[in-house]
Protein backbone atom coordinates (compact mmCIF):
# COMPACT_ATOMS: atom_id res chain seq x y z
CA UNK A 1 0.00 0.00 0.00
CA UNK A 2 1.43 3.50 -1.10
CA UNK A 3 -0.12 6.25 1.19
CA UNK A 4 0.09 10.35 0.40
CA UNK A 5 -0.11 11.08 3.95
CA UNK A 6 -3.89 10.10 3.94
CA UNK A 7 -4.32 8.89 0.35
CA UNK A 8 -6.34 5.85 -0.29
CA UNK A 9 -5.00 2.76 -1.74
CA UNK A 10 -6.05 3.33 -5.12
CA UNK A 11 -2.78 4.24 -6.04
CA UNK A 12 -1.12 0.42 -5.46
CA UNK A 13 -2.27 -0.58 -9.18
CA UNK A 14 0.97 -1.05 -10.99
CA UNK A 15 -0.76 -0.51 -13.85
CA UNK A 16 -1.82 2.74 -13.50
CA UNK A 17 -0.82 5.10 -16.35
CA UNK A 18 0.22 8.50 -14.63
CA UNK A 19 0.29 11.66 -17.03
CA UNK A 20 3.70 12.49 -17.99
CA UNK A 21 5.65 15.85 -17.88
CA UNK A 22 3.60 16.35 -21.14
CA UNK A 23 0.02 16.53 -20.50
CA UNK A 24 -0.60 15.46 -24.01
CA UNK A 25 0.85 12.06 -23.84
CA UNK A 26 0.72 9.49 -21.56
CA UNK A 27 3.40 7.18 -20.19
CA UNK A 28 2.51 3.31 -18.89
CA UNK A 29 4.97 1.38 -16.85
CA UNK A 30 6.70 -0.59 -19.47
CA UNK A 31 7.02 2.15 -22.07
CA UNK A 32 10.82 4.49 -22.44
CA UNK A 33 10.90 7.35 -19.57
CA UNK A 34 10.88 10.91 -20.51
CA UNK A 35 13.28 13.14 -19.55
CA UNK A 36 12.75 15.73 -17.16
CA UNK A 37 12.77 19.24 -19.09
CA UNK A 38 11.67 21.66 -15.81
CA UNK A 39 15.26 23.09 -15.12
CA UNK A 40 18.31 22.23 -13.45
CA UNK A 41 17.81 20.53 -9.76
CA UNK A 42 20.68 19.45 -7.11
CA UNK A 43 19.02 16.00 -6.00
CA UNK A 44 20.98 14.06 -3.27
CA UNK A 45 19.53 10.80 -1.83
CA UNK A 46 19.67 9.90 1.37
CA UNK A 47 19.03 6.28 1.88
CA UNK A 48 18.94 4.10 5.22
CA UNK A 49 21.11 1.05 5.10
CA UNK A 50 20.57 -0.20 8.67
CA UNK A 51 20.62 -3.69 9.60
CA UNK A 52 17.16 -3.71 9.18
CA UNK A 53 17.03 -3.71 5.54
CA UNK A 54 17.75 -6.82 4.06
CA UNK A 55 19.89 -7.77 1.03
CA UNK A 56 17.20 -8.26 -1.77
CA UNK A 57 15.24 -5.08 0.05
CA UNK A 58 18.51 -2.93 -0.70
CA UNK A 59 18.51 -4.01 -4.24
CA UNK A 60 15.14 -2.81 -4.60
CA UNK A 61 16.45 0.58 -3.11
CA UNK A 62 19.14 0.97 -6.09
CA UNK A 63 16.67 0.22 -8.91
CA UNK A 64 14.50 2.74 -7.12
CA UNK A 65 17.03 5.54 -7.43
CA UNK A 66 17.98 4.51 -10.85
CA UNK A 67 14.61 4.29 -12.43
CA UNK A 68 14.42 8.17 -10.99
CA UNK A 69 17.39 9.54 -12.47
CA UNK A 70 16.37 8.08 -15.92
CA UNK A 71 13.76 10.05 -16.34
CA UNK A 72 15.92 13.21 -15.21
CA UNK A 73 18.08 15.45 -17.59
CA UNK A 74 21.79 14.64 -15.73
CA UNK A 75 24.61 16.77 -16.54
CA UNK A 76 26.45 19.59 -14.43
CA UNK A 77 24.59 22.39 -16.07
CA UNK A 78 21.31 20.16 -15.58
CA UNK A 79 20.03 17.87 -13.15
CA UNK A 80 23.32 16.88 -10.78
CA UNK A 81 22.84 13.48 -8.42
CA UNK A 82 24.57 12.85 -5.20
CA UNK A 83 23.81 9.72 -2.86
CA UNK A 84 24.35 9.49 0.65
CA UNK A 85 23.79 6.45 3.04
CA UNK A 86 23.83 5.91 6.58
CA UNK A 87 23.04 3.72 9.70
CA UNK A 88 24.58 4.07 12.85
CA UNK A 89 27.20 6.47 10.61
CA UNK A 90 26.94 8.60 7.30
CA UNK A 91 29.10 7.94 4.04
CA UNK A 92 29.05 9.97 0.84
CA UNK A 93 29.00 7.53 -1.79
CA UNK A 94 29.20 10.65 -4.60
CA UNK A 95 28.60 14.19 -4.50
CA UNK A 96 26.90 16.51 -6.83
CA UNK A 97 29.60 17.16 -8.80
CA UNK A 98 31.22 13.84 -9.17
CA UNK A 99 29.80 12.54 -11.89
CA UNK A 100 28.08 14.13 -15.01
CA UNK A 101 26.76 11.37 -17.34
CA UNK A 102 24.09 9.50 -16.15
CA UNK A 103 25.51 6.03 -17.01
CA UNK A 104 28.39 6.85 -14.73
CA UNK A 105 25.84 7.36 -11.92
CA UNK A 106 24.16 4.39 -12.47
CA UNK A 107 27.34 2.47 -12.06
CA UNK A 108 28.21 4.55 -9.11
CA UNK A 109 24.70 3.32 -7.46
CA UNK A 110 25.22 -0.40 -8.20
CA UNK A 111 28.79 -0.39 -6.60
CA UNK A 112 27.21 0.55 -3.12
CA UNK A 113 27.84 -1.56 -0.21
CA UNK A 114 25.26 -1.20 2.72
CA UNK A 115 26.45 0.06 6.04
CA UNK A 116 23.98 -2.61 8.10
CA UNK A 117 24.14 -0.96 11.52
CA UNK A 118 21.95 1.31 13.08
CA UNK A 119 19.35 3.98 12.48
CA UNK A 120 20.73 7.39 12.87
CA UNK A 121 18.24 9.82 10.82
CA UNK A 122 18.88 13.23 12.26
CA UNK A 123 22.51 12.77 12.14
CA UNK A 124 22.43 11.93 8.50
CA UNK A 125 20.09 14.86 7.98
CA UNK A 126 22.72 17.49 9.37
CA UNK A 127 25.62 15.45 7.47
CA UNK A 128 23.80 15.96 4.29
CA UNK A 129 22.77 19.55 4.90
CA UNK A 130 26.48 20.87 5.70
CA UNK A 131 28.44 18.18 3.69
CA UNK A 132 26.30 17.24 0.58
CA UNK A 133 24.55 20.98 0.07
CA UNK A 134 27.85 22.89 -0.25
CA UNK A 135 29.62 24.53 -2.83
CA UNK A 136 32.57 22.28 -2.32
CA UNK A 137 30.35 19.21 -2.63
CA UNK A 138 28.85 20.51 -5.87
CA UNK A 139 26.22 22.80 -4.97
CA UNK A 140 25.04 25.91 -7.38
CA UNK A 141 23.70 29.11 -6.39
CA UNK A 142 19.87 29.54 -6.94
CA UNK A 143 19.02 26.22 -7.98
CA UNK A 144 16.31 24.32 -6.20
CA UNK A 145 18.23 21.75 -3.26
CA UNK A 146 16.37 18.77 -3.11
CA UNK A 147 16.77 15.86 -0.73
CA UNK A 148 14.93 12.16 -1.16
CA UNK A 149 15.03 10.14 1.97
CA UNK A 150 14.01 6.47 2.27
CA UNK A 151 13.67 4.75 5.80
CA UNK A 152 12.48 1.18 6.70
CA UNK A 153 12.11 2.60 10.60
CA UNK A 154 12.17 4.73 13.48
CA UNK A 155 14.66 7.12 13.88
CA UNK A 156 17.44 6.74 16.92
CA UNK A 157 17.95 10.28 17.55
CA UNK A 158 15.97 13.17 17.39
CA UNK A 159 15.08 14.23 13.59
CA UNK A 160 12.85 17.24 13.92
CA UNK A 161 14.78 20.30 14.95
CA UNK A 162 17.77 19.39 12.66
CA UNK A 163 15.00 18.60 9.21
CA UNK A 164 13.76 22.28 10.26
CA UNK A 165 17.17 23.80 10.45
CA UNK A 166 17.49 22.01 7.01
CA UNK A 167 14.56 23.35 5.57
CA UNK A 168 15.55 26.62 6.57
CA UNK A 169 18.50 27.03 4.32
CA UNK A 170 15.91 25.82 1.40
CA UNK A 171 16.35 22.22 0.84
CA UNK A 172 13.41 20.43 -0.47
CA UNK A 173 12.88 16.94 1.51
CA UNK A 174 10.68 14.05 0.51
CA UNK A 175 10.16 11.45 2.95
CA UNK A 176 9.63 7.85 1.82
CA UNK A 177 9.04 4.99 4.54
CA UNK A 178 8.36 1.70 3.86
CA UNK A 179 7.33 -1.43 6.28
CA UNK A 180 7.84 -0.45 9.65
CA UNK A 181 8.77 3.14 9.21
CA UNK A 182 7.31 5.55 11.80
CA UNK A 183 4.66 8.27 10.38
CA UNK A 184 5.10 11.09 12.74
CA UNK A 185 9.11 10.57 12.20
CA UNK A 186 8.69 10.97 8.37
CA UNK A 187 5.69 13.98 8.88
CA UNK A 188 8.84 15.75 11.27
CA UNK A 189 11.30 15.31 8.23
CA UNK A 190 9.53 16.13 5.43
CA UNK A 191 8.44 19.55 3.41
CA UNK A 192 5.01 20.78 3.97
CA UNK A 193 2.37 20.68 2.14
CA UNK A 194 2.82 16.73 3.79
CA UNK A 195 0.45 15.21 1.05
CA UNK A 196 3.13 15.86 -1.44
CA UNK A 197 5.89 15.20 0.05
CA UNK A 198 5.25 12.15 2.50
CA UNK A 199 5.01 8.70 1.57
CA UNK A 200 4.95 5.52 3.03
CA UNK A 201 4.48 2.08 1.26
CA UNK A 202 4.10 -1.80 2.78
CA UNK A 203 6.89 -3.10 1.41
CA UNK A 204 10.31 -2.37 -0.58
CA UNK A 205 8.66 -3.91 -3.49
CA UNK A 206 6.07 -1.16 -3.94
CA UNK A 207 8.77 1.60 -3.29
CA UNK A 208 8.79 2.14 -7.35
CA UNK A 209 5.70 3.33 -6.94
CA UNK A 210 6.57 6.34 -4.73
CA UNK A 211 8.94 6.60 -7.81
CA UNK A 212 6.28 7.26 -10.39
CA UNK A 213 4.65 9.90 -8.04
CA UNK A 214 8.08 11.61 -7.41
CA UNK A 215 8.69 11.88 -11.24
CA UNK A 216 5.68 13.12 -11.86
CA UNK A 217 6.27 16.13 -8.82
CA UNK A 218 9.80 16.56 -9.94
CA UNK A 219 8.92 16.60 -13.77
CA UNK A 220 5.45 17.41 -13.93
CA UNK A 221 3.89 20.72 -15.67
CA UNK A 222 5.44 24.02 -15.53
CA UNK A 223 3.04 25.56 -13.07
CA UNK A 224 4.72 29.04 -13.85
CA UNK A 225 3.34 28.67 -18.26
CA UNK A 226 0.52 26.61 -17.06
CA UNK A 227 -1.68 28.30 -14.19
CA UNK A 228 -2.40 31.44 -13.03
CA UNK A 229 0.26 32.24 -10.77
CA UNK A 230 -0.58 36.30 -10.11
CA UNK A 231 3.83 36.74 -9.74
CA UNK A 232 3.70 40.69 -10.79
CA UNK A 233 7.01 40.68 -12.79
CA UNK A 234 8.79 36.87 -12.64
CA UNK A 235 7.46 33.83 -12.14
CA UNK A 236 10.15 30.75 -10.88
CA UNK A 237 9.27 27.28 -11.64
CA UNK A 238 10.69 24.62 -9.09
CA UNK A 239 10.27 20.77 -8.55
CA UNK A 240 5.96 20.91 -8.64
CA UNK A 241 5.88 24.29 -7.09
CA UNK A 242 6.80 27.64 -8.41
CA UNK A 243 7.58 31.06 -6.63
CA UNK A 244 7.61 34.97 -7.67
CA UNK A 245 11.01 37.17 -8.15
CA UNK A 246 10.83 40.83 -8.70
CA UNK A 247 13.15 42.93 -11.33
CA UNK A 248 16.21 44.54 -10.07
CA UNK A 249 15.54 47.65 -7.81
CA UNK A 250 11.83 45.71 -6.72
CA UNK A 251 11.86 43.98 -3.93
CA UNK A 252 8.71 41.16 -3.33
CA UNK A 253 5.91 42.05 -1.03
CA UNK A 254 4.41 40.27 1.90
CA UNK A 255 1.93 38.70 -0.32
CA UNK A 256 4.43 36.98 -2.52
CA UNK A 257 3.42 38.27 -5.47
CA UNK A 258 3.18 42.00 -6.49
CA UNK A 259 6.55 43.77 -6.33
CA UNK A 260 7.43 47.21 -5.17
CA UNK A 261 10.57 49.70 -6.12
CA UNK A 262 13.67 49.82 -3.75
CA UNK A 263 13.20 53.57 -2.92
CA UNK A 264 17.28 53.98 -1.30
CA UNK A 265 16.66 57.84 -1.21
CA UNK A 266 13.52 57.53 1.41
CA UNK A 267 15.46 54.77 2.98
CA UNK A 268 18.57 57.40 2.94
CA UNK A 269 20.65 54.53 1.81
CA UNK A 270 22.53 57.18 -0.19
CA UNK A 271 24.92 59.93 -0.03
CA UNK A 272 24.23 63.33 -1.69
CA UNK A 273 24.87 66.36 -0.13
CA UNK A 274 21.72 68.14 -1.66
CA UNK A 275 18.84 65.95 -3.35
CA UNK A 276 18.14 62.30 -3.97
CA UNK A 277 16.93 61.40 -7.10
CA UNK A 278 15.30 57.96 -6.53
CA UNK A 279 15.16 55.07 -9.34
CA UNK A 280 13.79 51.32 -8.56
CA UNK A 281 17.07 50.31 -6.87
CA UNK A 282 19.35 52.96 -7.11
CA UNK A 283 19.56 57.30 -6.93
CA UNK A 284 21.76 59.71 -8.64
CA UNK A 285 22.16 62.90 -7.07
CA UNK A 286 21.33 66.83 -8.02
CA UNK A 287 22.07 69.75 -6.57
CA UNK A 288 19.63 72.86 -5.72
CA UNK A 289 19.47 76.23 -8.06
CA UNK A 290 22.61 77.49 -8.38
CA UNK A 291 24.85 74.83 -7.34
CA UNK A 292 26.42 72.48 -9.79
CA UNK A 293 26.97 68.62 -8.57
CA UNK A 294 30.97 68.23 -8.34
CA UNK A 295 32.92 65.47 -10.26
CA UNK A 296 32.18 62.93 -7.69
CA UNK A 297 28.17 63.11 -8.37
CA UNK A 298 27.64 63.30 -4.49
CA UNK A 299 28.78 66.90 -3.60
CA UNK A 300 28.03 70.41 -4.72
CA UNK A 301 29.34 73.41 -5.25
CA UNK A 302 27.85 76.88 -6.00
CA UNK A 303 28.06 78.21 -9.47
CA UNK A 304 30.61 80.83 -10.38
CA UNK A 305 28.43 83.60 -12.03
CA UNK A 306 31.75 85.63 -12.22
CA UNK A 307 33.77 82.85 -14.36
CA UNK A 308 31.38 83.50 -17.13
CA UNK A 309 33.41 86.75 -18.15
CA UNK A 310 30.10 88.72 -18.66
CA UNK A 311 29.73 90.87 -15.54
CA UNK A 312 31.12 94.34 -16.61
CA UNK A 313 32.92 95.20 -13.05
CA UNK A 314 34.72 98.23 -12.80
CA UNK A 315 36.99 96.31 -9.87
CA UNK A 316 35.89 92.98 -8.37
CA UNK A 317 32.98 90.49 -9.20
CA UNK A 318 31.93 88.25 -6.54
CA UNK A 319 29.67 85.34 -7.05
CA UNK A 320 26.47 85.50 -4.88
CA UNK A 321 23.98 82.21 -4.89
CA UNK A 322 22.09 82.61 -8.31
CA UNK A 323 24.46 84.99 -9.81
CA UNK A 324 27.24 87.86 -9.02
CA UNK A 325 27.67 91.42 -7.49
CA UNK A 326 30.16 93.94 -8.33
CA UNK A 327 32.84 94.82 -5.24
CA UNK A 328 35.07 98.05 -5.30
CA UNK A 329 38.53 97.70 -3.64
CA UNK A 330 39.29 99.57 -0.26
CA UNK A 331 39.16 103.39 -0.61
CA UNK A 332 35.96 103.39 -3.51
CA UNK A 333 32.23 103.63 -3.60
CA UNK A 334 29.92 101.58 -5.89
CA UNK A 335 28.17 103.81 -7.59
CA UNK A 336 24.02 103.14 -8.27
CA UNK A 337 24.44 101.27 -11.64
CA UNK A 338 26.02 98.32 -9.37
CA UNK A 339 28.86 98.24 -11.49
CA UNK A 340 31.53 101.29 -11.43
CA UNK A 341 33.69 102.28 -8.92
CA UNK A 342 33.94 106.32 -7.51
CA UNK A 343 37.12 107.19 -5.51
CA UNK A 344 36.05 108.70 -2.11
CA UNK A 345 37.91 112.07 -1.90
CA UNK A 346 37.93 112.84 1.86
CA UNK A 347 39.12 116.14 1.41
CA UNK A 348 36.51 117.18 -0.94
CA UNK A 349 33.68 116.17 0.72
CA UNK A 350 35.21 118.01 3.81
CA UNK A 351 35.57 114.77 6.17
CA UNK A 352 38.58 115.50 7.48
CA UNK A 353 40.38 117.86 10.35
CA UNK A 354 43.58 119.15 8.42
CA UNK A 355 44.19 122.91 9.41
CA UNK A 356 45.52 124.01 5.74
CA UNK A 357 46.23 121.67 3.66
CA UNK A 358 44.29 118.19 3.01
CA UNK A 359 45.85 115.52 0.83
CA UNK A 360 43.54 113.00 -0.62
CA UNK A 361 44.09 109.99 -1.28
CA UNK A 362 40.96 107.02 -2.03
CA UNK A 363 39.08 106.64 0.85
CA UNK A 364 41.32 107.96 3.38
CA UNK A 365 43.60 111.89 3.51
CA UNK A 366 47.06 113.13 4.74
CA UNK A 367 47.44 116.58 6.64
CA UNK A 368 50.31 118.67 5.34
CA UNK A 369 51.16 122.24 6.41
CA UNK A 370 51.77 125.88 4.23
CA UNK A 371 55.49 126.49 3.64
CA UNK A 372 56.82 127.36 6.18
CA UNK A 373 54.75 125.61 8.85
CA UNK A 374 54.72 122.50 10.16
CA UNK A 375 52.75 119.64 12.77
CA UNK A 376 53.36 119.98 16.43
CA UNK A 377 55.70 117.42 17.66
CA UNK A 378 54.66 113.67 18.50
CA UNK A 379 51.89 113.85 15.88
CA UNK A 380 51.42 111.59 12.70
CA UNK A 381 49.43 114.42 11.13
CA UNK A 382 48.70 117.96 10.73
CA UNK A 383 45.29 117.71 12.24
CA UNK A 384 45.02 120.79 14.46
CA UNK A 385 47.76 123.57 14.43
CA UNK A 386 50.48 124.39 12.85
CA UNK A 387 53.59 126.06 14.05
CA UNK A 388 56.50 128.50 12.62
CA UNK A 389 59.69 126.56 12.08
CA UNK A 390 62.09 129.40 9.89
CA UNK A 391 65.58 129.44 11.34
CA UNK A 392 66.41 133.08 13.04
CA UNK A 393 68.31 134.07 9.77
CA UNK A 394 65.44 132.88 7.60
CA UNK A 395 62.89 134.17 10.25
CA UNK A 396 64.53 137.75 10.06
CA UNK A 397 64.74 137.71 5.87
CA UNK A 398 61.40 136.55 6.10
CA UNK A 399 60.27 138.75 8.24
CA UNK A 400 61.63 141.92 6.38
CA UNK A 401 59.38 141.03 3.68
CA UNK A 402 56.54 139.73 5.17
CA UNK A 403 53.21 141.03 4.46
CA UNK A 404 51.98 143.61 7.23
CA UNK A 405 48.42 144.16 6.74
CA UNK A 406 48.12 146.51 10.33
CA UNK A 407 50.07 148.93 8.33
CA UNK A 408 48.39 148.51 5.17
CA UNK A 409 45.08 149.10 6.84
CA UNK A 410 43.63 145.97 5.87
CA UNK A 411 42.19 144.99 9.38
CA UNK A 412 38.75 145.89 11.01
CA UNK A 413 40.16 145.82 14.96
CA UNK A 414 38.50 148.89 17.16
CA UNK A 415 41.59 149.65 18.59
CA UNK A 416 44.79 147.96 18.39
CA UNK A 417 46.03 145.80 15.31
CA UNK A 418 49.27 143.68 15.92
CA UNK A 419 50.86 142.82 12.77
CA UNK A 420 52.62 138.83 11.70
CA UNK A 421 53.26 137.88 8.35
CA UNK A 422 50.65 137.78 6.53
CA UNK A 423 48.18 137.90 8.91
CA UNK A 424 47.13 140.31 12.21
CA UNK A 425 45.39 139.88 15.78
CA UNK A 426 43.04 142.84 17.70
CA UNK A 427 43.97 144.18 20.97
CA UNK A 428 43.00 146.74 23.43
CA UNK A 429 43.92 149.93 24.70
CA UNK A 430 45.02 149.66 28.97
CA UNK A 431 41.78 148.95 30.84
CA UNK A 432 39.89 147.93 28.23
CA UNK A 433 39.39 144.24 27.39
CA UNK A 434 38.67 142.47 23.71
CA UNK A 435 35.75 141.38 23.13
CA UNK A 436 34.59 137.85 22.02
CA UNK A 437 34.40 139.23 18.02
CA UNK A 438 37.85 139.55 18.66
CA UNK A 439 37.57 142.56 17.41
CA UNK A 440 36.18 145.22 19.41
CA UNK A 441 37.05 146.79 22.93
CA UNK A 442 34.79 146.81 26.74
CA UNK A 443 36.41 149.39 29.57
CA UNK A 444 37.34 147.50 32.59
CA UNK A 445 36.53 150.18 34.98
CA UNK A 446 33.77 152.22 35.45
CA UNK A 447 32.90 154.70 33.23
CA UNK A 448 33.28 157.93 34.06
CA UNK A 449 32.00 160.96 32.25
CA UNK A 450 33.08 164.58 32.99
CA UNK A 451 31.23 167.67 31.25
CA UNK A 452 32.85 170.89 31.69
CA UNK A 453 30.55 172.81 33.46
CA UNK A 454 29.84 175.89 35.32
CA UNK A 455 29.17 175.01 38.65
CA UNK A 456 31.14 175.25 41.95
CA UNK A 457 32.31 178.74 40.91
CA UNK A 458 33.84 177.35 37.19
CA UNK A 459 36.03 175.06 38.73
CA UNK A 460 35.41 171.45 36.83
CA UNK A 461 34.46 169.24 40.42
CA UNK A 462 31.58 167.24 38.73
CA UNK A 463 31.87 163.45 38.09
CA UNK A 464 29.48 160.41 36.70
CA UNK A 465 29.19 157.46 38.77
CA UNK A 466 27.25 154.29 36.31
CA UNK A 467 26.87 151.91 38.69
CA UNK A 468 23.38 152.34 38.38
CA UNK A 469 21.50 149.20 38.12
CA UNK A 470 19.16 150.57 35.15
CA UNK A 471 16.74 147.99 33.27
CA UNK A 472 17.52 149.96 29.94
CA UNK A 473 20.15 152.54 29.71
CA UNK A 474 22.11 154.88 32.53
CA UNK A 475 22.26 158.73 31.25
CA UNK A 476 25.19 160.48 34.01
CA UNK A 477 25.24 163.68 34.96
CA UNK A 478 27.41 165.74 37.27
CA UNK A 479 27.80 163.53 40.05
CA UNK A 480 25.26 161.15 39.72
CA UNK A 481 23.14 159.32 36.99
CA UNK A 482 19.46 158.65 36.18
CA UNK A 483 17.93 155.67 34.44
CA UNK A 484 15.69 156.30 31.37
CA UNK A 485 12.85 153.96 29.50
CA UNK A 486 12.35 152.81 25.88
CA UNK A 487 10.00 154.83 23.87
CA UNK A 488 6.08 154.12 24.67
CA UNK A 489 7.29 153.03 28.40
CA UNK A 490 7.66 154.60 32.01
CA UNK A 491 10.16 154.44 34.30
CA UNK A 492 8.52 152.84 37.92
CA UNK A 493 8.62 154.13 41.72
CA UNK A 494 12.56 152.13 42.33
CA UNK A 495 13.58 154.52 39.44
CA UNK A 496 15.59 151.63 37.44
CA UNK A 497 13.01 149.37 36.15
CA UNK A 498 10.53 150.70 33.31
CA UNK A 499 6.59 149.93 33.14
CA UNK A 500 3.55 151.21 32.02
CA UNK A 501 2.59 152.96 35.04
CA UNK A 502 4.25 156.74 35.39
CA UNK A 503 6.22 157.87 38.31
CA UNK A 504 5.48 160.15 41.01
CA UNK A 505 6.66 163.80 39.66
CA UNK A 506 7.56 165.26 43.56
CA UNK A 507 9.80 162.06 43.28
CA UNK A 508 11.42 162.95 40.68
CA UNK A 509 11.89 166.86 41.76
CA UNK A 510 13.07 165.25 45.42
CA UNK A 511 15.52 163.15 43.12
CA UNK A 512 17.16 165.93 41.36
CA UNK A 513 17.19 167.87 44.27
CA UNK A 514 19.26 165.40 45.88
CA UNK A 515 21.47 165.45 42.32
CA UNK A 516 22.18 169.46 42.95
CA UNK A 517 23.22 168.58 46.64
CA UNK A 518 26.01 166.27 45.90
CA UNK A 519 27.30 169.00 43.04
CA UNK A 520 27.24 171.30 45.86
CA UNK A 521 29.23 169.22 48.46
CA UNK A 522 32.30 169.00 45.99
CA UNK A 523 35.57 169.86 47.44
CA UNK A 524 38.96 170.20 46.91
CA UNK A 525 40.21 167.25 48.29
CA UNK A 526 38.41 165.28 45.45
CA UNK A 527 39.66 167.62 43.01
CA UNK A 528 42.63 167.16 43.68
CA UNK A 529 42.97 163.23 43.97
CA UNK A 530 40.59 163.31 40.62
CA UNK A 531 42.33 165.66 38.96
CA UNK A 532 45.55 164.45 37.43
CA UNK A 533 43.45 161.06 36.05
CA UNK A 534 40.57 162.71 35.33
CA UNK A 535 42.74 165.11 32.92
CA UNK A 536 44.59 162.48 31.04
CA UNK A 537 41.47 160.82 30.27
CA UNK A 538 39.79 163.56 28.89
CA UNK A 539 42.38 164.74 26.93
CA UNK A 540 42.72 161.31 25.66
CA UNK A 541 38.83 160.71 24.74
CA UNK A 542 38.70 164.38 23.63
CA UNK A 543 41.67 163.53 20.92
CA UNK A 544 39.85 160.54 19.76
CA UNK A 545 36.49 162.40 19.87
CA UNK A 546 38.33 164.95 17.16
CA UNK A 547 38.34 168.01 20.04
CA UNK A 548 40.56 169.92 21.51
CA UNK A 549 41.11 171.27 24.91
CA UNK A 550 43.73 173.56 26.02
CA UNK A 551 46.67 172.16 28.60
CA UNK A 552 46.38 174.81 31.34
CA UNK A 553 43.03 174.47 31.58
Amino acid sequence: MLQHGSASEKNKDKNRCPVAANATEKRCSGEPAQKCKTGPVDLVFLIDSSRSVRPHEFETMRKFMIDIINTLDIGLNATRVGVVQYSSQVRTEFTLKTHSRLSNIVKAINQIIPLAQGTMTGLAIRYMMNEAFTAEAGDRPKVPNVAVIVTDGRPQDRVAEVAAEAREKGIEIYAVGVARADMTSLRAMASPPFEDHVFLVESFDLIHQFGIQFQDKLCGVDLCLESDHGCEHICESTPGSYHCLCLPGYTVNDDGKTCRAIDLCAERKHNCEQICVSSPGSFTCDCNKGYKLNNDQRTCSMIDYCSFGNHSCDHECVSVLNGYRCRCNEGYRLLEDGKTCQAIDLCAEGKHDCEQICISTPGIYTCDCNNGYTPPANTHRCTHTCRNTLKSEKRLLFLLFAIDLCAEGKHDCEQICVSAPGVFTCDCNKGFKLNKDKKTCTSQFIEVWLACVSLCYGVICAFCLCVHGCEYQCVSTPGSYHCICPEGQLLQDDGKSCGSKSSSVQMQISKTTKLKDKLLTCTAELHYILSQSIRNLLQRRIQIQGFSVAAGR
